[in-house]
Order: C-alpha cells, then sequence, then structure tokens
C-alpha cells in the first residue's frame, strides 16, 4: 500500500540533496544511492553528533513529527491517516503531552468564546437572557 504523505520544503531538500527528480530518495548513502542497514547506523551517530543531539533515535522522529502535526490542529484521523495508523491506539502512542499547552489550549478556547460573545452581542441570537446558558457567566 502507498502512502502520499507531505513534507515541508521537501522539495528544496531533495533539489538541494538528491537532485530533485521525482523519484529522489529523501535520505541518501555515501554514493547518493538508498541507505543500507550495514551504514546508516554510522551516518546517523555522525549525524546526531554533528546537531548536536547524542543519542536521539532514528524512530524518535515519528514521536517528534507526530506531536508537531498535532499541534498545527491536525485532527486524530488526520494523524492517524499520515502515520499509516488504523487504531486510536497505536497513533496515541506516538503523540506526547507537552508543556504549557494547557495553556495555549485555554487561551484559543478563551479567544473563541471572547469572539462568540461578540459576534452575538447585538441580541444574543437564540438566548432567552443575555447571561448565555449558564446563569451568572455574562461579561462584566
Amino acid at each position: 500500500m502507498t502512502r502520499l504523505v507531505f513534507i515541508p520544503d521537501a522539495v528544496r531538500h531533495l533539489a538541494e540533496f538528491t537532485g530533485g527528480r521525482p523519484d529522489s530518495l529523501l535520505f541518501v548513502g555515501p554514493k547518493k544511492g538508498p541507505l543500507r542497514r550495514s551504514n546508516f547506523q554510522e551516518h546517523w551517530r555522525a549525524a546526531i553528533e554533528k546537531a548536536g543531539v547524542p543519542g536521539l533515535h532514528f524512530h524518535d522522529l515519528r514521536h517528534t513529527g507526530n506531536t508537531w502535526a498535532a499541534e498545527t490542529g491536525a485532527t486524530l484521523r488526520d494523524l492517524m491517516d499520515r502515520m499509516g495508523h488504523s487504531t486510536t491506539r497505536a497513533a496515541l502512542i506516538y503523540l506526547h503531552k507537552k508543556a504549557g499547552r494547557d495553556r495555549k489550549i485555554a487561551d484559543a478556547l478563551g479567544k473563541l468564546v471572547k469572539d462568540a460573545r461578540g459576534t452575538q452581542a447585538e441580541g444574543t441570537e437564540g438566548h432567552a437572557s443575555p447571561e448565555g446558558h449558564a446563569g451568572g457567566t455574562a461579561a462584566e
């Protein structure tokens, strides 16, 4: 089964590092051919040392990528399709809590409420009382 996954700036990366052909490999070995198990670890270790992230495992990139994708607002279904998962359980394994996210979620919810109140300020469409669904929740 073939999956199409969009990768940010992949066209530039392919053009710069692999020739930019539609069938170009995203990651290439030392002779511009496919990476082989026999030489991958050697090149991976050198790359992570050079990048200043020693101890990073290649598979960690799946976790990071999925967590970042979720932060863009992707739905669980979007993430499952992107990662090739058929179950929510599998998808959730690759999602990680990130410090500060609860504050950002609360702020975004607050903005939604504020925006909704702004659009209903005229006559509280659909409400008998300007206090909203829960009594005593009107803005002061």
